[in-house]
């Protein structure tokens, strides 16, 4: 995916998508998936950044924010704005080049830095302004792009409708209004305390033994719950026309296996801020010896970490496949019995997928090792954990001083109504997606969407054809693949149906548990049936796109059709380097390091010739060494091999985007706006859609868990190896960004 804002999280194998699912559970469902993003894993690094009102901060937007902020205020038309009906406007399209140019670059002049050069430092010459004027909110861990249109994303608008509405029981705006109302309602959430707990710590008192474990592991499964094993249903990867239960490592509370082994001493502190938070969260639930309790679960999560591969490990998906005969699972795992846990989870199918054996073998070996109260105080802790933002004031506090501000440098918690919006956004998703097009997404969108798509997809045939180091039998297979591409764009045309499940205006956690429980249904529904190609894995108000490989398909949820990506009013050059190249991006992910290992029809196969592989493998390797050479702060650099994939991505679906731009000139001469070329407004517009700070505490945990690059080096590290720019801003050997010609990488 192209990225997004980033959040906290737990330390999760990556698996399918990059960007910025809604709550935990999706962000893990997409990253099983295997999906692929442009932006960033977004919302602060965990937690969504929830679109919403303002909170009051005096934050200077860039000029196309207001611009695009005015202009959905302005165009309502009934109950649809216009501002996004021209999403995919035929200025992207060879018609474009014969009307007179445009009035607008849609370049933000005012973010530019005129002491830069473009040719030293294209990120900072582009955003340098912005960058200077704008201060990162004290309640977020970064500020971007993507936080600025997710914010103008107008959820809270359609709570607020929800709530004005009669009261219609059982109804998808009763469920929004009072999902909502349940989170704004401290005074009895403060009444509570920690009593909605009392149900599931009595259930995990009752455990007697490991047997008892392994039932528990598969009861929290269905309820969302943080266990050492997370299960999910996918399609199997070598029979993309089957679904199969899959079983992955799990159960960190911190972002990533380094946070507990790493012997720094910025990871040694973060231990001790662990151990103390776990005391407090425990005591404040009145867990018997709190701090020894507190250092149980440590020591604990630290001999997960010990046994969990690293995150650059779980890019590959054939590591991942690893299928067994339910029955005969358990032979690979001795200590854990799989029909019993799949049994508890309410799942029953032959066969299922263990993702990292070695580790699930280490987890059964500890479920008999590790004493069994340590295993309750883990399962006590990580429930409150879970729970904690929709519970009183003391649990949700100390659950932000812990993961926003000691995690991510946060310096406040985000505002309760954002929150609220959050919760909302990540619950009842589609619910609010299915409003957020009514007003702001018009069908006739998806049309001219579709034009675009497709000048890039042909755009990338004739980059196919045109390869010098690929042999014609691995092209027939990548012809075959790009033509079986299935493009997704706006919203599904069969939305969620959320009847199953129950809100209640006063039971917080019960919603988030039974919310849990019915998307777990839904999931294992799916085994043995035809699988589902209208399925989405973002809402419609996401600003992100993705791919996933599993479907062979491309999607664009309707928020990111907007400006900066893409501009009605702007000339044809700012729209190809924006949403262009951000559609190239994720066509670009059906071919990367391991987009590229699926064929056309969504299974694991290799379509290679060997010495095909052999050329590919030698183009990547560049990649991964001058990532790798990158370096935001001082003694943390870019991981080449764990953001490998996002920069293929970028680097091709420039290119091609590039190319595709130049192709619907038709060779007439581009105009010159703004003081600017064509080519270098076609630049610039890529710059400015990764325009971004982020505190270094979040940087440092993006470089461990996040496969995108830093904004920055997705800029500048990209255009090094495209001609275009070189000709473009005339960039010569003297210049910081002049690559020799014979070291740039070109790979589609």
């Amino acid at each position: 995916m192209p990225d997004g804002p980033p959040q906290t999280h737990r330390s999760r194998s990556p698996r399918r998508v990059r960007s910025a699912p809604r709550g935990r559970a999706d962000r893990r469902r997409c990253a099983r998936r295997r999906l692929r993003s442009c932006p960033s894993r977004s919302r602060s690094v965990r937690r969504p950044c929830a679109p919403g009102r303002g909170s009051g901060r005096q934050v200077r937007p860039a000029v196309w924010a207001r611009r695009a902020g005015s202009w959905l205020r302005s165009c309502r038309v009934g109950r649809v704005t216009g501002s996004l009906a021209f999403v995919a406007a035929v200025a992207l399209t060879a018609a474009c080049t014969t009307s007179a140019p445009p009035a607008v670059s849609g370049l933000d002049l005012a973010g530019f830095d005129r002491d830069v050069r473009a040719q030293d430092d294209l990120f900072a010459f582009a955003n340098g302004g912005w960058l200077r004027s704008t201060e990162i909110p004290a309640d977020r861990s970064t500020y971007s792009t993507f936080s600025i249109l997710s914010d103008a994303a107008h959820v809270q608008d359609i709570i607020d409708d929800a709530e004005a509405a009669p009261d219609e029981p059982g109804t998808e705006t009763q469920k929004i209004a009072d999902l909502y109302a349940g989170f704004m309602d401290t005074a009895r959430l403060e009444a509570l305390g920690a009593g909605p707990l009392a149900g599931e710590l009595a259930a995990i008192d009752r455990i007697a033994g490991p047997d008892d474990l392994v039932d528990h592991f598969g009861h929290r499964a269905r309820l969302g719950l943080p266990a050492p094993v997370e299960l999910d249903v996918e399609q199997d990867y070598r029979n993309a026309t089957a679904y199969i239960p899959m079983a992955y490592q799990a159960g960190l509370t911190m972002p990533d296996r380094d946070y507990y082994l790493s012997t720094e001493d910025r990871y040694v502190e973060l231990r001790e801020k662990f151990r103390a938070y776990a005391a407090g969260q425990l005591r404040a639930a009145g867990i018997a010896d709190p701090d020894t309790a507190a250092t149980r679960v440590l020591d604990l999560q630290t001999r997960l970490a010990e046994a969990q591969r690293t995150n650059t490990a779980n890019r590959d998906p054939i590591s991942l496949y690893n299928k067994f005969p339910v029955a005969e699972a358990g032979a690979a795992t001795p200590g854990i019995d799989w029909t019993r846990y799949l049994a508890a989870a309410g799942v029953s199918a032959p066969d299922m997928l263990l993702a990292q054996p070695d580790y699930l073998a280490a987890l059964g070996q500890a479920l008999t090792t590790v004493p069994l109260e340590d295993w309750k105080t883990y399962l006590r802790f990580g429930l409150i954990d879970h729970l904690a933002s929709s519970l009183s004031a003391r649990f949700a506090d100390a659950y932000f001083e812990f993961h926003g501000r000691a995690l991510l440098g946060q310096q406040e918690q985000r505002p309760r109504a954002e929150r609220g919006v959050a919760l909302v956004n990540e619950t009842l998703g589609e619910a609010v997606g299915k409003r957020y097009v009514e007003r702001h997404f018009p069908p006739q969108s998806k049309e001219r969407m579709d034009e675009l798509v497709a000048n890039l997809i042909a755009e990338f045939h004739r980059s196919i054809d045109g390869l010098d180091w690929m042999s014609e039998p691995t092209k027939a297979q990548a012809r075959d693949k790009l033509s079986s591409l299935a493009v997704k764009i706006g919203y599904p045309e069969q939305w969620k149906d959320y009847s199953a499940l129950e809100i209640r205006r006063d039971d917080l956690v019960g919603n988030k548990l039974r919310s849990a429980e019915v998307e777990h249904e839904r999931e294992i529904a799916r085994l043995g049936k035809p699988v589902d190609r209208d399925v989405w894995l973002m809402t419609p108000q996401t600003v992100n796109a993705y791919y996933n490989p599993n479907l062979n398909e491309i999607v664009f949820p309707a928020a990111i059709l907007q400006p900066p990506f893409f501009d009605a009013a702007a000339d044809p050059a700012v729209n190809y380097g924006g949403i262009g190249a951000v559609i190239g991006h994720e066509v670009s992910h059906a071919f990367d390091d391991q987009g590229s290992k699926f064929d056309g029809t969504g299974n694991l196969r290799d379509w290679w010739t060997p010495q095909d592989l052999e050329r590919f493998t030698e183009r990547t390797a560049g990649l991964v060494a001058q990532y790798g050479a990158y370096s935001p702060l001082e003694g943390a650099t870019v991981n080449g091999e764990l953001t490998l994939g996002e920069n293929i991505a970028d680097l091709s679906g420039l290119a091609v985007a590039l190319r595709a731009y130049r192709h619907s000139l038709r060779g007439a001469p581009a105009p010159e706006i703004d003081g600017f070329t064509g080519p270098q407004r076609f630049f610039l517009g890529w710059a400015q859609i990764w325009r971004q700070k982020t505190r270094d505490d979040a940087v440092r945990q993006r470089l461990l868990t996040d496969p995108h690059s830093p904004g920055q080096f997705r800029t500048n590290g990209v255009v090094t190896n495209v001609p275009g720019f070189h000709e473009a801003f005339g960039v010569i050997e003297s210049d910081r960004l002049f690559r020799p010609a014979e070291q740039r990488i070109r790979i589609w």
